[in-house]
C-alpha cells in the first residue's frame, strides 16, 4: 500500500520527526565508553513514553525477524548494520554505533538512523563509511521531489555509494511510511533513473543508505534479528524521513528540529 497524507496530517509527521531526531541526538550525547546497549534502549523507552508517543519496534514482528522485536531502538555495533537487537554489551573506545529509531505520534510515523564513533578513537575506515552514507542520503534527498521517480532516488544513492568504492546490498533499503512504519514503495539503494513510482505531494519516504566496508553479503545473528556483514567488516547506516511537498522536499528528522 502507498499512503498519501492529507495536509492536515503533515503537522503530526513533523512532530514525529522532531521527536525522533531529538531522541537520537540525546542518545548520541549519552553514548560513551562503558555505556551499555540496554541502557540506550531504556533511555529511548523513557523518552518515547514521556512524549506520549508509540514505539514502532516493541511489537514489530515481520517475516524476516524472530519477532516480536521487544525493544525500543535498534543498536548495531561495528559489523552489525541493521536491526541490531539491544543486548548486554558495554561500548568500547572506537566502536562504530548505529542507532535506528521509529515512533508514531498522532498516528503518523517517522523513522531515522545515525551512525557515529564512540570515544576518542576515530578509525579512518569508520569515518569514511559514515561519511559515504551521509553523502548518499543527501544525494537521495536532492533527487526527490514532486514528479521525480523512485529510481531517481535509488540512482543518486547508489551512484554515491559505488563512487566511494562500496558495493550495495539490495535486500533492504528505504520505504514509505505513514500510519505504519514499513509501506510501499520500496526504495532500493541503487537503481536506474526514470523508473518506478512517480512521487506525489503527501508521500512520506524513509531513505536509508547503508554500507559494509568490503562486502554486500549479510548474515543473521542467532538472535534472529541482528544483521551483520558476512566478512566481519565494519558498517554504517544513515536515514531520514522526508515529506514530498508541492514545492519540493521537507526533511522531517533533522536534528535541529525542536519536538513539541
Amino acid at each position: 500500500m502507498i499512503e498519501i497524507l492529507d495536509p492536515a496530517q503533515l503537522p503530526r509527521a513533523r512532530e514525529a520527526g522532531a521527536l525522533v531526531a531529538h531522541i537520537l541526538q540525546n542518545l548520541k550525547s549519552r553514548s560513551s565508553v562503558g555505556t551499555n546497549l540496554l541502557d540506550i534502549d531504556r533511555w529511548a523507552k523513557a523518552m518515547i513514553v514521556e512524549a506520549g508517543a508509540v514505539s514502532c519496534y516493541v511489537d514489530y514482528a515481520p517475516s524476516f525477524g524472530r519477532g516480536p522485536f521487544g525493544h525500543y531502538i535498534c543498536t548495531s555495533v561495528n559489523d552489525a548494520v541493521l536491526h541490531g537487537l539491544p543486548h548486554d554489551y558495554p561500548l568500547a573506545d572506537g566502536d562504530l554505533l548505529s542507532l535506528d529509531l521509529a515512533v508514531s505520534v498522532g498516528g503518523v510515523v517517522a523513522d531515522s538512523a545515525i551512525s557515529f564513533v564512540v570515544g576518542d578513537s576515530k578509525p579512518p575506515q569508520s569515518v569514511a563509511l559514515i561519511s559515504a552514507t551521509e553523502r548518499a542520503l543527501a544525494a537521495g534527498i536532492a533527487a526527490a521531489g514532486p514528479g521525480a521517480r523512485i529510481g531517481d532516488i535509488s540512482h543518486a544513492i547508489g551512484s554515491t555509494l559505488h563512487g566511494a568504492g562500496y558495493s550495495v546490498n539490495t535486500e533492504f533499503g528505504g520505504h514509505g511510511v505513514g500510519s505504519t512504519m514499513h509501506q510501499d514503495p520500496h526504495v532500493s539503494n541503487t537503481g536506474r533513473p526514470g523508473r518506478g513510482y512517480r512521487l506525489r505531494p503527501g508521500l512520506l519516504l524513509a531513505l536509508e543508505p547503508w554500507v559494509m566496508a568490503d562486502t554486500a553479503a549479510l548474515v543473521t545473528d542467532a538472535d534472529g534479528w541482528t544483521l551483520r556483514s558476512a566478512t566481519g567488516c565494519r558498517t554504517a547506516h544513515s536515514e531520514h524521513t522526508i515529506a514530498i511537498t508541492d514545492d519540493g522536499v521537507e526533511i522531517l528528522t533533522l536534528p535541529e528540529r525542536t519536538p513539541r
